[in-house]
């Protein structure tokens, strides 16, 4: 199973792709995850990268894609893998779809979250985080039970700023939910209600 999950910040991507990671046995794939390795490891592409991070600019599609690509070619993938957080724009699907149809591993569906915003702004700056561990919490909760770190709100889950990325995500990534359906690869869901049910919405949308 190759797939992307898409959604908007707050709909819960990031919980639900470790439970279709594991139940379809494939590596879960986040540009993060792949901007770190690279600079880690100090390799042409992660130098790259930093030389634009360095300057406070943003890395350029060309070098996210090579990188993308690059982690597609190892021997975890062969089996299928989900990505997240990558296409963010229409351009980097076009290169994608060329990259993958180069190497005969063509998508087999495109997962999109949805959800009001109303709920994401209410999930999003309800939550917080510990200094300590990281650990995120709900707003009332008094301290961290893990490390006993202190609890406090990030600057992105302030309401002002989730409003600002949900434009951004509006304006930049949303598009590509419509050239995925043209493409005839989108599966749609809600992402409201527990993990367990969206869970297996998911499962149920992909296994189609």
């Amino acid at each position: 199973m190759r797939f992307i999950l898409v959604g908007p910040p707050g709909a819960g991507k990031g919980t639900q792709a470790v439970h279709l990671a594991t139940h379809f046995g494939i590596p879960h794939i986040s540009t993060g995850d792949i901007f770190r390795l690279n600079l880690k490891n100090g390799t042409p592409l992660g130098l790259q990268a930093k030389g634009f991070m360095d300057k406070g600019e943003l890395v350029p599609d060309s070098v996210t894609n090579e990188m993308v690509a690059d982690r597609l070619t190892h021997p975890d993938v062969q089996a299928g893998f989900l990505l997240d957080g990558y296409p963010r724009t229409t351009a980097q699907a076009e290169f994608l779809k060329s990259a993958l149809t180069a190497m005969n591993s063509p998508l087999d569906a495109v997962l999109e979250m949805t959800i009001d915003n109303s709920e994401i702004v209410k999930r999003l700056s309800g939550r917080r985080t510990c200094r300590g561990c990281g650990k995120i919490y709900p707003a009332a909760q008094p301290s961290c039970d893990s490390c006993g770190g202190e609890l406090y709100q990030r600057d992105d889950d302030k309401e002002e700023v989730i409003q600002r990325r949900l434009e951004v995500y509006a304006d930049q990534t949303a598009p590509i939910v419509g050239f995925y359906r043209n493409e005839g690869l989108l599966r749609t869901i809600s992402a409201l209600g527990s993990v367990d049910e969206v869970a297996g919405r998911a499962i149920s949308a992909l296994s189609k």
